[in-house]
């Protein structure tokens, strides 16, 4: 969160920066994938495959990280903005699956506004198939990786639906999305994440995004326990949360409110605070913050 007590000047100061790296983690070519697979009909149902290219780990085959692209579950914002980062990590000698998934309408609302955030329920709906269709597509793409051993991350909005992904056993019963039992992951590492709904209205992050991807207020209260992380506790599963603390587009605060959430309902997260960091090193090849990121990954995975 801002510093209330900050000087004249800070804030266009945390802004040029803000915007440097978001220059720096935009400026690498897209990565095209080893393979592509669909898991569904609709064009935006499909899952891009890089295989390893590092050494194996401890474990032999390598592990599978799940990768859920950000932009505020708006359209104008697909996979291939994260594909550096997939290849990044297919460098560190993970096998990735990056997820595409239907996001709100390119075209903006009715009044003409910006983008809107997301499709209900479509954008859940997508992002549970790819996560059911995952095992079987990993051993048709991915021969060298060991589909029993799956880490998801997403960033941002992508933070939000990989913290949702692991909590479906947890949703109500009547969700079409339900699991009776946890999903077979061996943990999330959820990158300045949407993750707690109640946090992010209140600091209007990007613009209201969790209050739009859930129809806005008329149906903001009766669709939250269905999408909210922080009301989908405890998982069971092993939780981190990466955090820029100079992060001005996810403000520390929403971190710390799922952290709080989470402790609450008797559960542990990792919480890992990068000083100096903002909102798009965490998926910036060229950023020590990303290394960071791979690092917190393999603790989980191996």
């Amino acid at each position: 969160m801002p510093d209330a007590a900050a000087g004249p000047g800070t804030d266009a100061v945390r802004d040029a920066a803000e915007t440097a790296e978001q220059k720096s983690a935009f400026s690498h070519p897209a990565v095209d994938p080893d393979s592509t697979a669909s898991y569904g009909d609709h064009p935006d149902q499909v899952i891009d495959f890089y295989a390893p290219r590092g050494a194996a780990g401890p474990g032999g085959a390598a592990p599978v990280v799940v990768l859920l692209h950000g932009g505020s579950w708006r359209a104008p914002y697909d996979r291939r903005h994260v594909s550096p980062f997939a290849a990044f990590l297919a460098r560190r000698g993970f096998a990735v699956g990056s997820v595409e998934y239907r996001r709100g309408a390119a075209g903006g609302d009715a009044a003409g506004g910006d983008a809107v955030a997301g499709r209900w329920p479509d954008t859940l709906d997508d992002v549970a198939a790819a996560l059911d269709a995952l095992p079987a597509l990993v051993r048709q793409h991915l021969p060298q990786a060991d589909a029993g051993r799956v880490v998801v991350t997403g960033h941002s909005a992508g933070g939000h639906l990989a913290l949702w992904a692991a909590a479906r056993h947890v949703l109500p019963a009547d969700a079409p999305w339900y699991l009776d039992r946890p999903a077979p992951l061996r943990g999330v590492v959820a990158l300045a994440p949407i993750a707690d709904f109640g946090a992010a209205g209140a600091l209007d992050v990007c613009g209201g995004a969790a209050r739009q991807f859930l129809g806005g207020d008329e149906s903001f209260e009766e669709r939250r326990p269905y999408a909210d992380p922080a009301l989908l506790l405890p998982t069971g599963i092993a939780t981190t949360l990466v955090q820029g603390r100079a992060d001005a587009d996810v403000p520390q605060a929403v971190a710390e409110a799922f952290a709080d959430a989470a402790a609450r309902a008797g559960e542990v997260v990792g919480v890992t605070l990068l000083e100096d960091v903002g909102h798009y090193p965490l998926i910036d090849p060229a950023a020590d913050a990303c290394a960071v990121v791979a690092e917190e990954i393999a603790q989980l995975a191996w």
